[in-house]
């Protein structure tokens, strides 16, 4: 639906706004949390007067930071609606996420409605005999003649919980205001049996929450959190935010993050954080998040701005929203001491790795996949046909960056695009394609229309080597790099089985008709399991043929494969032959840390 002329302003519009402007009513809601243990909660939202003949109230049919359309609206039931006297008043449903009340003279109207909540990994809402997580877009109702209303929460929960949000406290340990219904469905709630720390880091609060048991240490997360949190000036001159709220969730399963304007939440399974490698995934993901809240949060692709909560929001730069965001991530850890170069260099050689095995980046650009993003899909047709606004997006940023750092001689970096798209565009505004490559002409001097060409309108492959060449580097798998057979297949993964997942597009499988879905039960002949699968392979060698047992449709079929070749190994990114002066300036420019080999190649610091 088209917003109001006062829809269109978000919060960071009305809190910069210096004339006055006539008082609003508040929306209010309440929440009564009474049947935790069956996920269930009552809502009610008190709407001011109305002078129209209909009310319209919305439930978002997606969440921000989730790019897809969800079925939010099938938590709720008992819908009800009253006027100032309390008097029932006659609705009906319209959409997904619509309702639409009568009114036959102004009045102020109360919707109520139970709610079901338990989408914990979709981030959205999540209720349990021990916390709540609320997100207002799964949550909370909203009508688009009050969205820019100053809203106030107030919540019934037990009574030895403790509740926290970036929002501002409201009167009661367990309530909150905020400008508008914008800065609401941005600023989720956690409520229960929590663990809480402050800290501080140039000149802002920061809390984090911990729900669940697990492996975490929260000393450690806590001091890492503090040296991220410092580390934005890298990039950007001030803070879109007074105060920040890390919410941090050990769940039973569940996995994943979303942003918000002063927030984030965080979720891992619950003995997943001590290991090193799973502790790095848990620390990169807090800060990806955390520069979300300006790349995404501060400001945004024309198409994004401002939400509409009722439809997709359509954009073909999602790869700069969350490509770069991913290229970031880690250099604010490097930066902070928090990882070592090392271990920035694995996670970039991991990257590159999946782009060699990824035929979709030959079929789509990063561009086409921002607009499809809304429709996106896992498996085995997405790998062999599309590409990942997260990976390649990452990719695509670092190609950008590099070719920024050259054309200027090192003067200008990819940092300063975001910093000039975050001086030049906060919300309200937005920016374009053009906007961009405005940019990138101020600081470079030439034209990038080519080079957005070449790398974000058309599918591209990027010269790893001849890129890391710039900074010294180089790929490897080694002085003495060997081979191993490829049969050019994954499994599933799930339950032991043999089934196949994907089939990479061209490879030895997909050759000899293999497609996703079959079940291998033999090579040659005999039979073999989901562990012995790559062992039994490895007893052939590059160039043999094996026949195939497979059942595909419960039918029988035996296929021939040839056997090709991969490197054996993990790569990795070392030092050329000939290290430069120029190719440490470079490195300090792209990353803003010193050289970190030694005269003989060698890591300086390998250690956390």
């Amino acid at each position: 639906m088209k917003p109001t002329s006062l829809a269109i302003l978000t919060s960071a519009a009305i809190f910069s706004m210096s004339w006055a402007m006539p008082a609003l009513a508040d929306v209010d809601y309440h929440i009564d949390i009474n049947q935790p243990t069956h996920h269930l909660a009552q809502v009610s939202v008190s709407f001011p007067q109305s002078d129209s003949d209909v009310l319209t109230v919305n439930l978002p049919i997606w969440r921000t930071g989730r790019y897809q359309v969800l079925p939010v609206a099938d938590g709720v039931r008992l819908f009800k609606a009253t006027d100032n006297r309390g008097k029932s008043l006659p609705w009906k449903r319209t959409a997904s996420g619509e309702w639409q009340i009568a009114l036959t003279k102004p009045t102020s109207v109360k919707v109520t409605y139970q709610l079901h909540a338990n989408e914990l990994g979709e981030r959205l809402r999540h209720i349990d005999s021990s916390h709540a997580f609320l997100d207002a877009s799964g949550v909370f109702m909203y009508s688009p003649e009050f969205r820019q209303q100053p809203v106030t929460i107030n919540m019934e929960v037990p009574e030895d919980w403790k509740s926290y949000s970036g929002m501002d406290k409201g009167s009661t340990p367990h309530s909150f205001k905020a400008a508008n219904y914008d800065v609401l469905v941005d600023s989720p709630i956690e409520t229960g049996i929590n663990q809480h720390v402050s800290f501080e880091a140039d000149g802002r609060d920061y809390d984090v929450v911990f729900w669940g048991e697990g492996n975490y240490d929260t000393q450690k997360i806590v001091a890492d959190l503090t040296k991220i949190s410092g580390q934005a000036s890298a990039i950007w001159p001030d803070y879109p935010f007074k105060r920040y709220v890390y919410m941090v969730h050990a769940t039973s399963g569940a996995r994943g993050a979303t942003e918000h304007i002063n927030s984030t939440i965080i979720q891992l399974p619950r003995f997943n954080f001590r290991e090193r490698e799973d502790y790095l995934r848990f620390i990169s993901t807090a800060s990806h998040e955390f520069i979300h809240t300006w790349n995404v949060k501060a400001y945004r692709p024309q198409g994004l701005v401002p939400y509409d909560y009722q439809s997709e929001n359509m954009t073909d730069l999602l790869w700069m929203a969350e490509g770069s965001t991913s290229y970031f991530q880690n250099q604010l850890l490097l930066r902070a001491g928090v990882i070592t170069a090392k271990e920035f260099f694995d996670d970039l050689s991991q990257r590159i790795v999946l782009n060699q095995h990824n035929p979709g980046r030959e079929v789509q650009s990063v561009a086409e996949a921002s607009l499809g993003q809304w429709s996106s899909t896992w498996g085995d047709y997405a790998v062999n046909h599309s590409v990942n606004i997260y990976s390649e997006g990452y990719l695509a940023s670092m190609a950008l960056d590099f070719s920024l750092l050259s054309d200027t001689q090192l003067a200008h970096s990819y940092r300063d695009v975001h910093k000039a798209l975050y001086q030049q565009y906060k919300i309200p505004l937005s920016y374009n394609v053009a906007d961009v490559q405005s940019i990138l002409k101020n600081l470079s001097g030439k034209d990038y229309q080519s080079w957005w060409t070449e790398y974000v309108n058309q599918p591209f492959s990027l010269p790893f080597d001849d890129l890391l060449a710039h900074a010294g580097l180089i790929t490897t798998y080694g002085k003495s790099p060997k081979t191993e057979v490829d049969a050019g297949m994954m499994l599933s993964g799930l339950y032991n089985d043999l089934i196949i997942a994907s089939v990479l597009k061209n490879g030895p499988a997909w050759n000899a008709g293999v497609a996703a879905g079959d079940e291998i039960v033999a090579v040659n002949g005999l039979k073999v399991t989901a562990d012995g699968l790559t062992k039994r392979l490895n007893d052939f060698n590059v160039g043999d043929t094996i026949k195939l047992s497979i059942f595909r449709d419960e039918r029988l079929k035996e296929v021939s494969l040839l056997l090709t070749e991969q490197p054996k190994g993990d790569l990795s990114i070392a030092p050329v032959d000939k290290v430069t002066d120029a190719h440490k300036a470079f490195y300090k420019a792209w990353l803003g840390v010193e050289w970190p080999f030694n005269d003989e190649g060698e890591w300086i610091n390998t250690t956390d």
